[in-house]
This record gives structure tokens, sequence and C-alpha cells, in this order.
């Protein structure tokens, strides 16, 4: 059967299943936190909220934190005092989700496997036994499949169970190009510039609350981190990113199963 395959769709197969390798992911993940650690060091930094939250961190000895797909690249650079705040995150099984753990670990953040498609009763029992040992988390709500900057409710559900609070990241520099024909519209940050990393308010789960009340946090909290994306860019001249505007394409969401 492979003899009758055009030699070009097989180099393609062959290049795809070499792209999911554990040596390539860890090199590209080892790249990409080398660019990182640069940008992070060379930027000119306005910080929103970010000593308030680590007051707050300190008081409740572990939060919930959730960043868009998008903005995943340097949020891991401020994550300060990794013995004193013990990071867990949550990362999709899916290829660009090997190269987020591969960078995640090389900041020293500890990596769950699974989402909220794949693996997901495990991944669950991963996180609440990461927050009763007093770790926070990180969950990017609108990964794997999108849509972008929407925000789907397992963050919600951790919150409620745990009583820590939901706190929501972002950061924007400028200069950076946004990757518009990708699903999650990544911003690319150039070297040398000057950006801002902003946070938004704490939000608690009420554990009775109702369904209807769950629903009206859920956009609460959405629109807070999305709207916080929005005044920083604006602020730093970048355009504005549409919300839920696109998903990833289907021929990629089964990759990466295990």
């Amino acid at each position: 059967m492979s003899a009758n395959i055009p030699l070009k769709k097989r180099i393609k197969r062959f290049l795809k299943k070499f792209e999911t390798t554990s040596l390539v992911t860890t090199v590209l993940g080892g790249v990409i936190y080398c660019y990182a650690l640069l940008v992070g060091i060379t930027t000119r930094w306005k910080k929103i909220n970010i000593e308030q939250t680590y007051k707050l961190w300190a008081k409740e000895k572990a939060v919930i934190l959730i960043i868009w797909h998008g903005r995943t690249l340097l949020p891991c650079y401020f994550w300060k005092n990794k013995k004193q705040f013990p990071m867990s995150a949550l990362v999709s099984p899916h290829r660009d989700g090997r190269v987020i753990a591969a960078v995640l670990k090389c900041f020293g953040i500890k990596v769950i496997d699974g989402s909220t498609n794949e693996n997901a009763k495990e991944a669950a029992l991963s996180l609440m036994r990461e927050i009763q040992h007093g770790n926070s988390i990180t969950i990017i709500p609108d990964g794997p499949k999108g849509p972008n900057m929407k925000l789907t409710p397992s963050a919600l559900y951790y919150a409620q169970k745990s009583g820590l609070p939901i706190i929501g990241m972002t950061y924007s520099i400028k200069g950076a190009k946004l990757v518009t024909k990708s699903w999650d519209q990544m911003l690319l940050p150039p070297l040398f510039s000057r950006g801002t990393v902003a946070v938004t308010k704490p939000f608690y789960i009420n554990k009775d609350i109702t369904a209807e009340e769950f629903e009206k946090t859920r956009l609460q909290i959405e629109t807070a981190l999305t709207e916080l994306t929005w005044k920083i860019d604006r602020d730093l001249g970048l355009p504005k990113v549409e919300q839920g505007t696109k998903s990833r394409p289907k021929k990629y969401q089964t990759q990466g199963k295990q």
C-alpha cells in the first residue's frame, strides 16, 4: 500500500511524525525557553497588580491561574520564588501542547498531561491532588481546541471545590506580531521593547452557587481577562484580537492522542 502513496505525501507524513518525537519537542521547547527568557530580560516591563497577586498568593497559599492560549509564552517568566509558590500546569497531549510542556519544564513548572477532551478524569484528579498538596495550578481555558479567548468552565469547578481564587494573567509587548493565521492568535514578541504584564482581580466561586450564577461568573471572568488583554494591547499599539472567532482546525484536533 505504501508504494502507491506519492513520495511527497510520504515525506509529509514522516515529517509530521518526526515533529512529535520527544527529542524534537524537547529541543524546540529549549529554544523557545531561551527566546522567552531573552524577551523577558530585555523588555522594559510595566506590571499591573503583580505584587498584589503575590501577596494574595502568599495569603491563600495557592491560586488557580488562567491564561489564554495565545499568551502562554511569557507568563511563566514571572513565576518567581518557585519554592514558595509551586505551580503545576495542565497541558494537552496535542503537538503544540508537548512543546508548551517542554518550555514549562525549563521554567521549573510541573506538567500535568491532559485536557477537557483527553485523559480528562485522570487530569482532574491529578490537579485536585496538586491543590490538596498546596500547589497552585495553571489552566489554559480556551485550549486545546478553542474557540480562542472563550472560557471553558473547568477552572471554575476547581475553584468551587477548593475555595481558591481564579486569577487571569496576560501580557503584551510593543511591536509584537499576531499570528493571525493561527487559531489562537499567538503573540510573537520582539526583544528590547517595552511591555505590560497584568492580572485580573481574584474571583472566588461559592460552593452553593446556582447554575445561573455559575454561568454569570464564568462570563465575568472571561470578560475580565479578555478586556484586560484588549486594553494593554491597545495601549501598546497592537490590533484588537477578535474573541471566539477561531478554533483549532479539525485535522489537528486528534493529533497527540495517546
